[in-house]
């Protein structure tokens, strides 16, 4: 019988995320909405489209420094010219993932490790030769499940939904809803992973809509709301748990606290320590 299992930070069961594309100055007002309800995002730029004068629909990289650098929310990879990769040769692919990372990484001074695929082409050993190379750790696509389920393919990332789903509040109140129960499989961590672009709420003026979710999803305390790369980091640490032969010793070599449900009951395995249970 299974009986170790993944808790994001303080115990919490569930995680939500958002990841949005293309850097347009609609983000602005997303993230003044994500902010205002405490839910945290990844948003994927595309260096080489920054555009030299304000005005335009797409953020200049001045615009874009003062609006991400100075929120929660995390910068990712979206191509330096917006590219899908999968149509492309693979030298062009590589230097399309690399050249915008370079770029993120000069305008924001992180370490940018993720991205989202341009027009959610991905598909070929190609393309993840080609992003692997890059040093990107974790892709989103453009596919959805309908599900809660936590990532095992890092690089074939698939949402929960995308915004514009119809079953979107329906998708937000089964997770919120969701209780553990005696069944030990009901007792898995629970990812909500939303996406989109900001410029489809001005486009189809729907605003109401993130609206809602941001409204009924947000300021939950048995909610962690984190990044992409948080969420990524998160899992890599807890994947890295190290179980003495008896079971009765846990060892995390990792820089982050873990969080678990172990023999029916909740561990704390802080970074660099290791535990008896």
């Amino acid at each position: 019988m299974r009986y170790t299992f993944m808790r994001f930070p303080n115990f919490r069961r569930k995680a939500v995320t958002l990841s949005y594309d293309d850097g347009k100055i609609y983000d602005r007002k997303l993230i003044e909405i994500m902010d205002k309800h405490g839910l945290k995002g990844t948003f994927n730029l595309n260096g080489g489209l920054f555009p030299k004068e304000t005005g335009g629909i797409r953020l200049t990289k001045e615009e874009a420094y003062e609006l991400y650098a100075n929120s929660p929310h995390e910068v990712a990879v979206h191509g330096y010219h917006h590219l899908s990769l999968g149509e492309v040769d693979q030298t062009v692919a590589t230097r399309d993932v690399l050249k915008d990372r370079e770029t993120l990484e000069e305008t924001f001074g992180r370490v940018i490790k993720g991205m989202a695929y341009a027009n959610g082409s991905f598909s070929g050993d190609k393309v993840l030769a080609a992003v692997k190379g890059c040093g990107i750790c974790y892709a989103r696509t453009t596919g959805c499940t309908e599900r809660f389920n936590v990532p095992e393919d890092w690089l074939h990332m698939l949402g929960t939904c995308h915004h514009n789903n119809p079953r979107l509040m329906e998708l937000a109140k089964a997770f919120v809803e969701a209780k553990d129960s005696a069944n030990v499989w009901a007792n898995t961590p629970m990812l909500f992973y939303l996406w989109g672009h900001s410029y489809e709420f001005n486009d189809n003026d729907n605003w109401h809509v993130i609206e809602e979710f941001a409204e009924y999803m947000g300021g939950r305390e048995e909610i962690w709301y984190a990044t992409n790369g948080e969420i990524y980091d998160y899992v890599q640490a807890y994947n890295s748990l190290q179980f003495s032969a008896n079971g009765e010793m846990i060892r995390n070599p990792s820089a982050i606290d873990v969080y678990l449900y172990y023999r029916e009951k909740n561990v704390l395995v802080p970074a660099g320590k290791t535990v008896k249970v």
